[in-house]
């Protein structure tokens, strides 16, 4: 008896371990057998946006670009900072990161766009609705605490090796911030506001886009702008995975122990995430100035 009870302290009984591992490979297993056709249409669909948004950066020359998202600052910011934008694309092109930068910018904005579609939807059933709120809300703290070599794993062995996969481990990644922060948006409308528009007749969805939506949006653009940082984090990783652009350089620099190459990959991914979030940030402030 003693022994046994020793034996109990010092090592876990195998007959009472949870087969946790063995379940997740058993469910992985039959959503790769009984939705390989509805993957390979989510696999047709993104990777017809993400080869047209490409194609759309590509289809004026790197100048032409650096003046287009210089007046995108200027009209955002203000003259300092379609300067500053200006010169940061300058410094990526005359780097010779110019194409490899356009590809990464492409997975990001798709990325981003696919995390506001689905977010800001998510986080106003969770303004809405407490039993969701309880539901998602674990599901969120997963999404943001699970290593992201961890959820790889069964997004390549759907998707295979690629852009693709990327692309989804960069949402699942992603999307988290924007979905917490449009329900904190909405949840922070002050309640006399809400009820002032109750008051007068509005409906549910009128309340919602005309009165609370609004009021949440500076909340729900800082959600947007950490979507876009914690997408731009993804980027090396997602190279590992097919992704491409800048974080292929980091990668064969890493490998190749070659400092400067990882170093101008690295430099240009910076540059490229103030840039975002310069706009981003100054998006945020302009509602609230007027």
């Amino acid at each position: 008896m003693n022994e046994s009870i020793i034996s109990f302290i010092w090592e876990y009984p195998e007959d009472l371990m949870i087969p946790l591992a063995g379940w997740i490979d058993s469910v992985t297993d039959w959503l790769i057998e009984e939705g390989e056709a509805l993957w390979d249409i989510i696999s047709v669909v993104l990777l017809w946006v993400v080869v047209r948004v490409e194609e759309l950066l590509f289809m004026l020359p790197w100048l032409g670009w650096v003046v287009i998202f210089a007046g995108i600052g200027v009209l955002v910011g203000g003259p300092k900072l379609g300067v500053g934008i200006g010169l940061g694309f300058l410094f990526i092109a005359a780097l010779g990161m110019w194409e490899l930068a356009m590809t990464t910018l492409a997975l990001i904005i798709v990325a981003t766009g696919l995390s506001i579609t689905i977010g800001i939807p998510v986080g106003i059933l969770m303004a809405k609705h407490d039993t969701v709120h309880q539901l998602i809300r674990p599901v969120l703290d997963l999404m943001q605490t699970l290593p992201s070599f961890v959820y790889l794993i069964p997004v390549v062995m759907i998707f295979s090796i690629g852009r693709i996969p990327a692309l989804l481990a960069t949402f699942v990644y992603s999307v988290p911030p924007i979905i917490r922060l449009t329900n904190l948006g909405i949840r922070q409308v002050a309640s006399d506001v809400v009820e002032a528009g109750q008051s007068l007749g509005s409906t549910p969805t009128q309340l919602l886009l005309k009165i609370q939506f609004p009021l949440a949006m500076p909340t729900i653009m800082a959600g947007i702008n950490q979507t876009v940082m914690m997408a731009l984090a993804m980027v090396v990783i997602a190279s590992m995975i097919g992704a491409g652009g800048l974080g292929t350089e980091v990668l064969r620099g890493v490998g190749r122990l070659e400092v400067g190459r990882g170093f101008v990959g690295g430099i240009s991914i910076v540059i490229l995430a103030v840039i975002i979030d310069r706009l981003t940030q100054e998006a945020i402030e302009t509602p609230e100035e007027e």
